[in-house]
């Protein structure tokens, strides 16, 4: 089995930091996303990867080749983004259609039974309930349990069942030619060729998808879900750090994961924090943030923040001799 990877988007509900580091390479609980999904995919056998890159994509290549130069991987480019149906069409080349495909959106870390959708007998989709539908492709089952429908993003939603990024393929032709009517006819959805609808046309044409549940989906891609996933991750065995060294005069509040060769005196820092490599921090203070490699802080107070790689904040620095009864607003 080969799974398929789009890295294509431009992140920009991110922006600023998707502007220069691309989505998939901003770092969670001590790892990048991408790492997350590589990792949870090689566990359960799957060694052989098609990358489909877009924007910023050589340096989602390089971290690629640096990082897992065991893997057997193929890079493609989607020169337009054309909708997500349009990228993995883009990987057409690399795929053989007699061969089953795991697709993996590159900015959705997941907590699922990956074997059980591995094993499927039929096709099937990653689903979880979802409060607004809307933002969504959704499934919709017919009375023996299959997905009837599925749609991206309704108006008006008959079912609250998300689609939540990750899809096991075993008649990759016919996917294939799907999208490839679905282009050829400009039968677009909100503008772009979808997956979904893709998908859609197979199960018009008699494929038999079924839908498996996730315990936990995280769509990385606002800065609300980046910092409360990476809480949530920290919060869990395994991903915090532990046995880091005595930094000077400075009190750790777990959970935390702290990068390589970082320096960081006279703060607080914690909990819920993820710093990078290399990063500086002098008289600050750190909670429910992530903060990215090579990054220079110093006496600032930091909360729910998502700083840059190579950042640099300083704050304001004060000598106050206060009497009684004062009042001192900074703000």
């Amino acid at each position: 089995m080969k799974a398929i990877v789009p890295v294509a988007g431009a992140g920009t509900r991110l922006r600023p930091h998707t502007y220069t580091q691309p989505k998939p390479l901003i770092p969670v609980a001590g790892k990048t996303i991408i790492s997350f999904i590589i990792d949870q995919l090689v566990e359960v056998g799957i060694h052989d990867f098609v990358f489909v890159l877009g924007y910023l994509g050589e340096k989602i290549k390089l971290y690629v080749e640096e990082k897992y130069p065991e893997l057997n991987k193929t890079f493609v480019y989607q020169n337009e983004r054309l909708g997500l149906g349009h990228a993995i069409l883009t990987a057409k080349s690399a795929i053989d259609p007699k061969e089953e495909l795991f697709i993996v959106l590159g900015d959705t870390i997941f907590d699922v039974d990956l074997k059980s959708m591995i094993e499927s007998e039929t096709s099937c989709v990653g689903i979880k309930k979802v409060d607004d539908p809307r933002e969504f492709g959704v499934v919709e089952f017919d009375q023996d349990g299959f997905v009837a429908r599925m749609i991206e993003k309704p108006k008006i939603p008959k079912s609250d069942m998300a689609i939540v990024g990750l899809y096991k393929i075993k008649e990759v032709g016919v996917l294939f030619d799907a999208i490839e009517y679905n282009i050829k006819n400009e039968l677009r959805t909100h503008g772009e060729f979808q997956l979904t609808d893709g998908l859609m046309r197979m199960i018009e044409n008699g494929v038999k998808f079924t839908a498996i549940g996730v315990n936990n989906w995280f769509d990385c891609g606002k800065k609300e879900i980046l910092l409360e996933t990476n809480a949530t991750l920290l919060d869990r065995e395994g991903y915090a750090s532990s046995n880091l060294p005595n930094y000077d005069n400075t009190i750790i509040i777990h959970p935390v994961s702290i990068g390589e060769n970082c320096k960081i005196t006279n703060s607080i820092i914690g909990p819920h924090v993820t710093i990078g490599a290399n990063v500086r921090i002098n008289y600050s203070v750190v909670k429910e943030s992530i903060i990215g490699n090579y990054a220079t802080i110093e006496e600032v107070v930091l909360k729910h923040s998502v700083v840059g790689n190579d950042a640099a904040i300083k704050g304001l620095s004060q000598s106050l001799n206060i009497g009684d009864n004062t009042e001192i607003d900074f703000s």
